[in-house]
């Protein structure tokens, strides 16, 4: 190998850097790692694009996740060959599950090097299997393999990246050594007219697909809501504003009750809508409260809450599912018409232009009437009682318990941030307990896959990507798990500020079958630590608050968002106490429903 090799290396690495920008990447996190030095030193070289570096890249690439859902764009990982690959991997499905566009370049040894007892050298090609969109294995830089071929291998990648449903890829890339000359300063190629016709465009252009609704489609779904009196609207998790304004403008023209997850982002929303603000907690304190539909129009993906599953399973009415992804999404089997089209085609196939007359082929639903408009009125009466129930217990003076943190975070955040929820108890609490008269944020959470890895570094990537100040509730078994992105978090602009529920082991498991066995239990599912998460906060630069009051948890959060400063508010509780807590309070809004129950209801 000679100096030869080196440079071919680096030209390889800039036009994979360089058509990759073409293709609108802006972003790309880097681990440190000698083979994939190549990339490395092409991305840091290149004026358009914003590179983060971090040591583990199992916290990378969850940062490269949040990033992507914070832009909307495709975002670049770049790590070495061996382990640090399957570092990736529970990014990578998350990215699948959620639908999230990733490019994974992962750096490799050359074929010779591979399954010879080589260091550093695994079988990881095609590593990722079926949640990667596309695996492709790069041949080693060739003087006498035409770049063209490169270039559309990676417009390919990245089409595939993008559409038809958003997730990772994986381009394996190798190389041989010496990987650069010594003295090397790599930049990208000068475009020619032999590569890339146009200044600024990637060698081929994938338009994206049309998402129009088809008229077949379109009659299919007219008919399915004709049938329809008491129609109940779900709407699942939203991944960005368009999908979050095209809900809120059928739910408007709709005017069916609304049963709006947590993670859709408009739980809050100020559109005029029947919307019902505490269903989960009504189907909890009463589940006959919320009667049964005569059938549901199911927008966007999957809900928090498992007992509105329970029973839009038990009811077994018309399901119809609406959502940009090819995939069954039905795990009831209970879904009647589904269709794959974005929400705001179908907002723009179905809803009225607000200046001129209905779309084509559109016509608004019938109002409520007689017995559909009976059934209206008492579920939002319903829900209106439980409100009033929920911010008696939760709104005034008393203790400063896990309900209340998510309620007065609701309360407490501004128009202009972005909320993330751990996948356990925060996510659970706030779609409970969260206020609805709170500002309406984008809400994101890790539920394609709904662990608790990397919810820190996808916070931080939220907020580099959306350039929005993030509030993250997690518990503290998630922030153990995640302990090094605080590294990340402490440097991360717009910043982050952390509300860590603290009750010293896994709460969620108190809420389970599980913890009726006895003596095993808190060993292997309490999983009490004992440690100083505020000291270990500390010790990364951050500071710590650790309210103890309702009152001086609302000055902490004021102050922490008013510093412009990553930070970490601990708040310290006790599992067996919120359990009783839950309970108290469902007790409590059972009885309110039943006490404020109207005459006939």
């Amino acid at each position: 190998m000679t100096a030869a090799t080196a440079a071919l290396n680096g030209r390889w690495a800039a036009l994979v850097i360089e058509e990759l920008v073409r293709l609108g990447v802006r972003h790309v996190c880097i681990a440190p790692g000698s083979r994939s030095t190549p990339l490395t030193l092409a991305a840091a070289g290149h004026p358009a694009l914003a590179c983060t570096v971090h040591f583990d890249e199992r916290a990378l690439a969850f940062h490269a996740l949040g990033l992507a859902r914070g832009s909307g764009r495709a975002v670049v990982v770049i790590c070495t060959s061996g382990s640090a690959v399957a570092n990736l991997y529970p990014a990578v499905v998350e990215a699948a599950m959620d639908g999230v566009p990733l490019v994974l370049l992962t750096a490799d040894r050359p074929p010779e090097l591979r399954d010879t007892g080589a260091n550093q050298a695994i079988d990881q090609v095609g590593l990722f299997g079926g949640h990667a969109r596309m695996s492709v294995d790069l041949p080693v830089p060739a003087e006498d393999y035409p770049a063209e071929a490169l270039l559309t291998t990676l417009d390919q990648a990245l089409y595939r990246c993008r559409h038809p449903l958003p997730g990772p890829v994986q381009i394996n890339v190798p190389f041989r050594e010496p990987l650069i000359a010594p003295g090397a300063s790599p930049s990208p190629p000068s475009p020619t007219p032999t590569l890339w016709p146009a200044s600024d465009k990637p060698y081929t252009e994938y338009p994206p697909p049309r998402h129009a609704l088809a008229p077949d489609a379109l009659g299919a779904l007219r008919a399915a809501l004709d049938g329809i009196e008491r129609g109940l609207l779900v709407i699942g998790r939203l991944r960005d504003d368009s999908e979050r304004a095209a809900a809120e403008r059928l739910a408007g023209w709709l005017g069916w009750p609304v049963c709006a997850d947590i993670t859709s982002g408009v739980r809050a929303s100020r559109v005029p809508a029947p919307w019902l603000r505490h269903y989960d907690l009504l189907l909890g304190a009463d589940p006959e409260a919320l009667e049964r539909p005569d059938g549901i129009l199911h927008l966007g993906g999957e809900l928090v809450s498992k007992r509105l599953l329970g029973r839009i399973d038990a009811w077994r009415v018309p399901l119809v599912r609406v959502a940009d992804d090819p995939r069954r999404l039905d795990p009831a089997h209970r879904v009647r018409l589904r269709l794959q089209v974005s929400l705001a085609a179908l907002a723009e196939a179905l809803v009225p232009a607000a200046a001129g007359a209905p779309s084509a082929g559109a016509r608004p639903p019938a109002p409520p009437a007689g017995a559909a408009s009976a059934w209206r009125d008492r579920l939002l009466a319903a829900d209106a009682r439980l409100g009033t129930a929920v911010a008696r217990a939760l709104d005034g003076a008393g203790e400063l318990d896990e309900p209340t943190v998510c309620r007065l975070v609701s309360r407490g955040l501004p128009e202009d941030a972005v909320l993330c929820l751990a996948a356990s108890m925060p996510v659970r609490d706030m779609d409970m307990f969260a206020a609805a008269d709170g500002a309406c944020v984008p809400v994101y959470s890790n539920r394609g896959a709904s662990g608790i890895d990397g919810t820190l570094a996808t916070a931080c990537g939220v907020a580099a990507g959306s350039g929005r100040r993030v509030v993250l509730v997690c518990g503290d078994l998630a922030f153990l798990h995640d302990l090094n992105a605080l590294a990340l978090l402490a440097r991360q602009r717009p910043a982050v500020t952390v509300v860590l529920l603290n009750n010293d082991g896994g709460g969620i498991f108190s809420f389970l079958p599980v913890a009726d066995v006895g003596e095993p239990f808190e060993a292997y599912f309490g999983t009490p630590h004992g440690l100083p998460l505020g000291d270990l906060a500390r010790g990364f630069g951050l500071a710590c608050r650790a309210p103890d009051t309702r009152a001086t948890f609302r000055v902490a959060l004021a102050e922490a968002l008013a510093s412009g400063a990553p930070s970490v508010i601990e708040v310290r509780t006790d599992r067996a106490a919120n359990l009783r807590r839950h309970r108290e309070l469902l007790a409590d809004f059972t009885a309110a429903l039943g006490s404020d129950a109207a005459p006939g209801a």
